[in-house]
């Protein structure tokens, strides 16, 4: 069901911004050496207004990853400046002695989604739509066949 209120979606659905980034370790002491400015970091994220939603993701054999989610990209860049974080990519990029690779993508949600049942804010209805959401080129979808 086409939506514009995921007011009782999950917070990572209601965000606007979302922050995906890896970063590639030297080694496994080096993630040890990151615990502790990393769980600041953190701490600071999840009391920051405009914080929605994290997850950590671990790519075989030292990547690991954020996935986090923001009310509006101003909040995303706000948490960016923060002193911890500022500090973690300071310690991050210095040489390649902590990490030798990494990246970050930011992405804004359009207002409009989709959502069913119990996260639908129009009603509890669970359903399926009837056309496709139009590509750039077109005016209508095509319909959805079942």
């Amino acid at each position: 069901m086409r939506t514009r209120d995921f007011s009782r979606a999950p917070a990572q659905a209601r965000a606007g911004a979302m922050f995906i980034g890896g970063t590639r370790y030297t080694n496994p002491l080096v993630l040890l050496r990151l615990a502790p400015s990393w769980f600041r970091m953190l701490r600071d994220m999840r009391r920051m207004n405009g914080y929605c939603w994290h997850t950590v993701y671990w790519q075989f054999p030292l990547t690991l990853g954020t996935i986090a989610f923001f009310t509006d990209r101003d909040a995303m860049l706000r948490f960016a400046r923060t002193r911890h974080h500022r500090r973690l990519m300071v310690w991050l990029t210095d040489g390649t002695r902590n990490a030798t690779a990494g990246f970050i993508r930011l992405y804004t949600a359009s207002p409009d989604g989709y959502s069913n049942g119990t996260w639908r804010a129009e009603g509890p209805e669970m359903g399926h739509i009837d056309t496709f959401t139009p590509l750039g080129a077109e005016t209508t979808g095509p319909a959805v066949r079942r």
